[in-house]
């Protein structure tokens, strides 16, 4: 039920997009920076591309930092574990902290509070020191879930999943770009003068500079929702000031988001864990130069640029013919061949073929994320931002248990921690199966035989004390936008369909 913005209310807000009965856009115009949609998904992915530059800096100088810092396999190891570790919390905080305060300050803030981790690295002397800035920089990577709170406010459920994809996608990208990036920068300070164990440090303040540069521009030209920020809303009454608790339990209590968090932890998990050691894969096992490794190793964080938009794309498109059920049903199909891919990528032994399965496998992970954050705006509304920060904290848990079992130490080769990591993909999409909605389906089910509603779903996240104060408005309006998630091929009729609700 779309409502556009030429036939809204008199008095409401204009927008530069069509949008829907909850401002929503209902279209995604990528080289449009219009007022307040658009311009919030370019301050999101930027910022969160930024904050993935800085928490993947240290890898593609790695050979360098090694010989300064005398650091051990172990050691390096343990780094890459703590940089991704520390969001795991990080992240389902952040989910609560948009719930509450708004995607804007939640994001400005975080960013502000790591980038000082950033510019100290340049001052790590031992390997416990390099260990601490990794840990507390990588904090920065919860952006993430500010990034997706923010797009599943601004866009409506037809579009969301490509909102959520390119943001996502464009974002992640740092993990790539920061392997050319960081190797350019090093060598530049190198050559004009400095020797190589100072210009890794000084390198380090270009990453710090503009991550810091990024909040600032998310406070000024930021705006939390279509219609205003949450500390504006709340105070005029238009938007109630919910409750920790409630949105916490609302949360927690949902199964569905356990179950994204654990698949997405196989396929963004997968994605860290990669950053993390690929360019050192390659530059020991193929015997190249750094600079070459990094460039072979930035080619799977650039596959970012496309395959994970790619995915959101992919899943809002399959979801206007078969709807939620093709959503599942095409995330699972394209995570397990990212598994499949992954074990062949660790058996091939040419240079060559390692570098073509290596960026196959990049499309389809990070597909996958894609088509994962196309689901999860529907698990649930009340605790958008927790469902979210469970889920991409569950990405961040994939990469700590995937480098303590396969990359840390010696005990497995790159190649065979490869392999192996590949199997554990394939295994651990397998609970997708069990996702079901009573509205729409699951993968093996229809939608349930009582003739559900999507009011019913989402409404059942309010008490009826919280219904007659009118705190499920927005809930109400985004049930009824979110009937296209039925598919085409839905043929049960539904009490709501003939009765809209009224909006409370």
């Amino acid at each position: 039920m779309e409502v556009e913005n030429r036939v809204m209310e008199p008095g409401s807000p204009k927008f530069a997009l069509p949008v829907d009965s909850d401002h929503k856009a209902t279209e995604f115009r990528l080289f449009s920076i219009a007022k307040p949609h658009m311009r919030a998904f370019h301050l999101s992915w930027f910022s969160f591309f930024l904050c993935f530059v800085s928490s993947f800096a240290a890898p593609p100088l790695i050979p360098i930092i090694r010989d300064n810092l005398n650091l051990t396999a172990s050691d390096i190891g343990n780094a890459g574990i703590a940089s991704v570790s520390g969001a795991v919390f990080a992240r389902i905080a952040m989910g609560t902290a948009c719930d509450l305060f708004g995607p804007r300050l939640a994001s400005a803030s975080l960013i502000l509070l790591t980038a000082p981790a950033v510019y100290f690295t340049a001052i790590a002397s031992s390997p416990m020191s390099f260990l601490l800035v990794r840990f507390f920089t990588g904090f920065s990577l919860a952006t993430f879930v500010s990034t997706q709170f923010w797009m599943s406010s601004m866009f409506s459920p037809p579009v969301v999943g490509t909102a959520n994809g390119v943001a996502g996608g464009w974002g992640n990208l740092g993990g790539g770009a920061t392997q050319l990036i960081m190797p350019v920068v090093f060598g530049f300070i190198r050559d004009i003068g400095a020797v190589k164990f100072t210009a890794w440090r000084i390198a380090f303040f270009i990453p710090a500079l503009f991550q810091t540069l990024s909040a600032f521009a998310i406070l000024i030209f930021g705006q939390d929702m279509p219609d205003g920020n949450f500390y504006g809303l709340h105070k005029s009454g238009e938007k109630p000031k919910d409750k920790f608790s409630s949105v916490f339990y609302h949360g927690v209590t949902n199964y569905r988001g356990w179950i994204l968090a654990l698949t997405y932890g196989y396929c963004f998990g997968v994605e860290l864990a990669v950053d993390n050691i690929i360019a050192e894969y390659f530059y020991d096992r193929f015997d190249l130069k750094l600079h070459t490794a990094g460039m072979i190793a930035a080619s799977f964080g650039l596959a970012n640029i496309v395959s994970r938009p790619g995915g959101g794309i992919l899943s809002d498109v399959v979801a206007k013919k078969f709807g939620m059920r093709g959503r599942l049903w095409t995330l699972w199909v394209v995570q397990t061949t990212g598994g499949v891919l992954c074990v062949i990528l660790g058996r091939v032994n040419s240079l060559v073929g390692s570098i073509v399965v290596m960026i196959l496998f990049s499309v389809f992970v990070q597909g996958a994320c894609g088509l994962t954050f196309g689901v999860v705006p529907f698990v649930s509304r009340r605790s958008l931002g927790v469902i979210s920060g469970m889920t991409g904290g569950g990405g961040n848990v994939g990469a700590v248990l995937t480098q303590l079992i396969f990359f840390k130490g010696s005990k497995y080769s790159k190649e065979t921690g490869i392999t192996l990591m590949g199997i554990m993909i394939i295994c651990c999409t397998l609970p997708m199966t069990l996702i079901y909605f009573p509205q729409w389906g699951g993968m093996f089910c229809g939608p349930s035989k009582n003739k559900a509603t999507e009011e019913d779903y989402y409404m059942s996240e309010w008490s009826s004390k919280e219904k007659d104060k009118g705190f499920h408005q927005a809930s109400v309006k985004f049930a009824e936008n979110s009937r296209s998630e039925r598919g085409k091929s839905d043929s049960v009729t539904r009490p709501s369909d003939e009765i809209s609700p009224p909006h409370v």
